[in-house]
């Protein structure tokens, strides 16, 4: 069997940490190395020259990757997986909306902003013991700014809260409140 890399381009240190405790243990069993990068401070052509090595390796069936994105303002994930293959053009091998689809690179949008992927993974049990005070149902709609502001007093930093929830992370709790996470996981995740 061929040596498989999986390359997953990511916006910030947030979506690096999520991805680096729970994405990669899912993903290990079908890769042999997984490399996590993240973009957003970087220009946009060293990005499409990134993504251009890339493609080199996945010609030859060596390689897969991903291109994850928060929706942010967007209206819809069309909207916002448009303005991805504008912006990096290099994810599209051709032109042309029809082209998209078969991009060689899956382009992945977190519904709205990574942060919802975080609290997903909670139980109303994690969230007491964490401090938080409410529980939820659903986290497809949570804002950067909603999830800071549940943050208990007694976090120091942003990171330490997160890191809380990772060490309480639980992934069926996940699947069912958090739908772009349960795609994810249907599509990615060992067992489907």
């Amino acid at each position: 069997m061929a040596y498989r890399i999986l390359f997953v381009l990511l916006e910030g240190d947030d979506d690096v940490r999520f991805f680096e405790e729970v994405i990669r243990p899912i993903c290990a069993e079908q890769y042999d190395h997984i490399h996590l990068w993240s973009y957003s401070q970087q220009k946009k052509e060293k990005v499409n020259d990134f993504l251009n090595s890339i493609r080199a390796m996945q010609t030859e069936g060596l390689a897969d990757s991903l291109f994850v994105a928060d929706l942010d303002q967007s209206p819809c994930v069309t909207h916002r997986k448009n303005r991805v293959f504008s912006t990096f053009r290099t994810l599209e091998s051709n032109v042309g909306a029809a082209a998209r689809s078969h991009s060689p690179t899956e382009v992945l949008i977190v519904c709205k902003e990574i942060e919802s992927w975080y609290l997903a993974g909670l139980t109303d049990a994690s969230c007491r013991r964490i401090g938080i005070s409410t529980s939820f149902s659903n986290t497809d709609d949570i804002s950067k700014e909603q999830f800071n502001g549940i943050m208990p007093s007694g976090f120091k930093t942003r990171t330490a809260f997160m890191e809380a929830i990772l060490q309480a992370f639980d992934l069926e709790t996940a699947r069912s409140r958090n739908r772009p996470f349960q795609y994810f996981m249907r599509k990615h995740g060992s067992g489907g």
